[in-house]
């Protein structure tokens, strides 16, 4: 099993993960022909992706997920209310193979088998996910206001991690947002700051870690090597042993 990212952040957010023959894309914030771009980068064509797993209906996850699938006749996994939220925004599902899921009840897709998970996040229903192959398991989290137990216990031994630090508490409210915009990324349905993302991550086994990947970095409110600090603190590493995904790169194949 093998994990990459096409992009990490507020301007788009695409991962993909394979195992054996198939491969998965987890949300797509990038206009089709950018995405198919990245994807060449990878090694990939479009037309290998066997679906489209979407987490929630903001733009930098969804915006591009129905006309990307569309282009590529590749179905899209997504829960009830994110379908609902999605129709609400004007994107039209013409032409895509939709199958709805819930949290917490896993399914198959070939040798991929998907776990959804509920998050506390501001969207209509977020879910988050883990991937396996029946050996290796990567969690994949990057939208939470709160970490929760149910989360902890979900992500307890993964072998790989792709966990949001999305902003520094100290440089986002000194920053020059609005104050109700840095009251809900700070919020209970916001996004995780680089301590909660540490403290989650000491929380939850992670004797089995092979991989972890700060995810999901804003570009005015954090920085790479504090969000690395933050982790390696909790995981009592060097801070170069954890990985970063960036909006323009993401990250390259990572082998479980």
């Amino acid at each position: 099993m093998r994990f990459a990212s096409l992009a990490s952040g507020s301007r788009g957010n695409c991962l993909v993960a394979e195992a054996g023959a198939t491969r998965v894309l987890v949300d797509c914030g990038l206009a089709p022909r950018e995405a198919a771009r990245r994807l060449a980068r990878l090694g990939l064509e479009p037309g290998a992706i066997d679906a489209v797993l979407v987490t929630h209906e903001h733009d930098d996850h969804a915006g591009h997920a129905y006309a990307f699938a569309a282009q590529h006749a590749i179905p899209v996994y997504l829960t009830h209310g994110t379908r609902l939220a999605q129709e609400a925004a004007g994107r039209a599902a013409d032409g895509v193979e939709l199958h709805a899921i819930e949290g917490e009840a896993p399914f198959e897709l070939g040798a991929i088998r998907v776990e959804p998970f509920t998050v506390p996040h501001d969207a209509r229903e977020p879910v988050q996910f883990v991937l396996g192959d029946g050996a290796r398991r990567l969690g994949v989290l990057t939208d939470l206001g709160t970490p929760t137990a149910h989360v902890e216990r979900t992500l307890s031994g993964c072998d790989a991690l792709v966990l949001e630090t999305n902003h520094e508490l100290d440089l986002l409210w000194g920053g020059g947002y609005p104050r109700w915009l840095k009251e809900r990324i700070a919020g209970p349905f916001g996004h995780l700051d680089n301590a909660a993302s540490a403290r989650l991550l000491g929380a939850i086994d992670g004797s089995r870690l092979k991989h972890v990947i700060a995810a999901h970095l804003s570009r005015e409110n954090n920085r790479a090597e504090l969000a690395r600090a933050a982790l390696a603190q909790a995981l009592g590493c060097a801070g170069d042993w954890v990985g970063v995904a960036t909006q323009d790169e993401g990250f390259g194949w990572r082998d479980l």
